[in-house]
């Protein structure tokens, strides 16, 4: 499918009324560490679906969860969700291999001057 038809897919899901209120979620500016894992665990699992061309049904049946429940995935709804939940989900979508926890220590990119 190309780009631009993917996307008017995508634009008339979310402007469907059916999913007023539906949209997806972004990260608080000073989001937790918490918050940012269990985000990309719903934007792996959104990946995986859109790659393999799955629908909300398949993901859903695939990770033993109802419609609802995939969706508020989909749409990043992770207040919804313990980041352990998330990972159990990831784990029946996603090849076990694939799921994985890094922790990065945070450069400092600000540097002390004296003058």
């Amino acid at each position: 499918m190309p780009r631009d038809k993917e996307f008017e897919k995508i634009l008339q899901e979310a402007e469907d009324p059916k999913n007023i209120g539906q949209g997806s979620w972004t990260l608080p500016r000073n989001a937790t560490s918490l918050q940012k894992a269990k985000y990309e665990l719903c934007k792996q699992i959104l990946i995986h679906k859109q790659d393999k061309k799955l629908s909300t049904e398949e993901v859903a049946e695939r990770i033993n969860l109802s419609n609802s429940e995939t969706k508020d995935i989909l749409f990043y709804h992770i207040d919804y969700f313990t980041l352990d939940r998330l990972i159990t989900y990831a784990e029946r979508l996603l090849a076990p291999n694939e799921v994985k926890v890094i922790v990065e220590s945070k450069k400092n990119t600000s540097h002390a001057r004296a003058v």
